[in-house]
């Protein structure tokens, strides 16, 4: 019996609640979240970044995206919850669904309103209008219940120095009120802890992988102020003085928010900011997307010279760790965890180095199949000297954040193992080479990544690339390449994934990603301009593992040259043991 949930199920008793939906974010719609926010965890047991769990007085469910099928099946089960599957963070349109069917009229369907959007709230206020439920939206069972609850972070907070940064924090203000002014605004409530943390130069541990402080930030053509609980240290109070940001507590934030004149105008994104937040202000309200969100997708040119130099030392540390695991796993003493350990230990040679972006996906065989594998000492495999491997990581440097993920073979691939890996291979050498015209948005490129695999009826549940953060969230928008429609379009300046691949469930899975940099490319007097993507990922795809048959003359020159930048860039950062692997793996096919 799952006690959590039963304790769950008394407390709604007691308080009168039906239902109760309890998403696995937090109060600034974190991917990432600190311990203190898990509760949707601690109920269900699933650990996953993206998931929602509904719990009624006799059913609960959770609903995922493709990405943690496997991994959710394995955890939930025993728990009393009940697995959904639904498209990538599509969820609470299915929660919707699935509750009008469970509940009745008069029925009081419950959330913690901090966790919720004011879209996410106003939906669920239609659900409960049309169906004759109530909501409450002040129900608070992590409050109550959770005994052994972690502490809420406040760890010390630090610049990020300008040097890395490319601009200083009066510029991002500046931007940032010239927008809110034009949309008819005269301040902003910022809740996005990778905004706000863009937009004061300002870094922090608060939460894994995502080096960010939590708080709030208030801005107006006359105030600005942030609300956090981390240690200010004297550097960093210095820093918010230069720039007139006041520090109150994170707690003070609704009080602050109460105050607000009648007279002012407040924008906020109803997409970020949270129901019970949004409730407490009075004054008048201009709804829209933040945005901090599309200015600093587009990264400048510090940024980007930080990015290559970043992705040169991530690739330096990725040629020691494969040349460890060629090393060492055919004897059979290293396994899945074994390898996030020594990612680690190679990236923390570079002084810049902060931490990994994500926790590393090292699957091995079968385990390659669950997209979003996490490796425990329960269940890590030991690898063996044949069979696919499968290693999705990255890295928070000071100048940059990296993610990649290579497939390699440990030995004896097979004629499928091949064919599947090359099918992967072409979608991912198709998306690298494209050219766009201005104005094209990811959903338009999708197909290039899936082509090779939709021919042969085959294709994957994920996302083909996300944008990413300049020492920040691994993943970020606006802009994405899937298959959903997202309107937003690539322009120069905005970095992103290209990542598909195949998952073969109980025998292997197959993905390989490089980060792009979106460039201005030809520019034609009939046609317009057009962009292209600059590869900034250097690390050389697993040649063993190649049907050269499937290839064209055009992908292998593709392959060639790319490899052949991989060891130019690289060779400065290696031992001579080192630029002998590296120029064996680069070798022209």
């Amino acid at each position: 019996m799952n006690t959590n949930l039963e304790q769950l199920r008394e407390l709604m008793r007691a308080k009168g609640v039906d239902a109760v939906i309890i998403p696995g974010t937090d109060p600034h719609q974190s991917e990432y979240v600190s311990d203190y926010w898990k509760f949707r965890d601690w109920v269900s047991g699933f650990t996953g970044s993206n998931g929602t769990a509904v719990v009624t007085l006799n059913n609960a469910s959770l609903w995922t995206d493709s990405r943690y099928f496997l991994q959710a099946e394995i955890e939930l089960e025993g728990s009393g919850f009940e697995l959904q599957q639904v498209e990538y963070r599509g969820d609470l349109a299915m929660v919707m669904q699935w509750l009008s069917k469970q509940m009745h009229e008069d029925d009081t369907l419950a959330i913690d309103g901090r966790l919720f959007t004011l879209m996410e709230a106003n939906r669920l206020e239609q659900l409960c209008g049309e169906n004759g439920f109530l909501l409450a939206t002040d129900f608070y069972p992590a409050d109550e219940l959770w005994e052994d609850r972690p502490e809420a972070p406040k760890n010390e907070a630090f610049v990020h120095d300008e040097e890395y940064a490319g601009e200083d924090v009066e510029s991002k203000l500046t931007r940032t009120m010239e927008k809110v002014e034009e949309s008819g605004a005269d301040s902003i409530l910022i809740t996005a802890l990778d905004e706000i943390a863009w937009l004061l130069n300002l870094r922090s541990s608060d939460v894994d992988f995502t080096p960010v402080a939590i708080a709030f930030l208030y801005l107006s053509d006359k105030d600005r102020v942030i609300f956090t609980d981390d240690v200010i240290n004297k550097e960093v109070r210095n820093h918010l003085d230069n720039y007139k940001v006041r520090i109150k507590g994170y707690d003070e934030i609704e009080r602050f928010l109460d105050k607000r004149n009648v007279d002012n105008t407040i924008m906020l994104d109803p997409n970020k900011v949270s129901d019970t937040l949004g409730q407490i202000l009075e004054c008048d309200k201009v709804y829209g997307t933040s945005p901090v969100e599309a200015l600093k997708a587009i990264k400048n040119e510090v940024q980007i010279n930080g990015f290559r130099h970043a992705m040169e030392r991530d690739g330096a540390a990725l040629v020691r760790l494969f040349m460890w695991i060629e090393q060492n796993a055919a004897s059979g003493t290293i396994n899945e965890l074994d390898v996030w350990e020594q990612g680690k230990l190679e990236r923390g040679k570079s002084d810049l180095y902060r931490g990994d972006s994500f926790e590393m996906i090292c699957g091995y065989r079968e385990h390659g199949a669950i997209v979003h594998y996490s490796a425990t000492p329960e269940s890590a495999s030991t690898l063996q000297g044949e069979g696919l491997l499968l290693v999705d990581s990255g890295a928070q440097y000071l100048d940059g954040t990296t993610d990649i993920t290579r497939t390699v073979t440990l030995g004896n691939p097979t004629a499928q193992e091949k064919h599947d890996f090359t099918l992967v291979l072409k979608g991912h050498l198709a998306l690298s080479r494209a050219k766009f015209p201005e104005g094209t948005t990811g959903v338009q490129l999708d197909a290039f990544a899936r082509m090779p695999l939709w021919q042969e009826a085959m294709t994957y549940g994920h996302g083909t690339g996300h944008g990413m953060g300049h020492f920040l969230g691994c993943h970020e928008g606006p802009h994405s390449i899937r298959t959903n429609l997202n309107p937003v379009a690539l322009e120069p300046g905005m970095v992103t994934s290209n990542e598909p691949g195949l998952y073969k469930t109980g025998e292997y899975g197959i993905r390989t990603e490089n980060i792009l940099l979106v460039v201005e490319g030809p520019k034609t007097e009939n046609f317009g301009n057009f962009l292209e993507f600059e590869t900034l990922t250097l690390f050389p795809y697993d040649t063993r593992l190649i049907d050269l048959s499937m290839l064209t003359a055009e992908e292998v020159k593709q392959i060639n040259d790319y490899h052949q930048m991989v060891l130019t860039r690289l060779t400065p950062y290696l031992n001579e043991d080192e630029v002998a692997w590296l120029t064996e793996k680069c070798k022209a096919i």
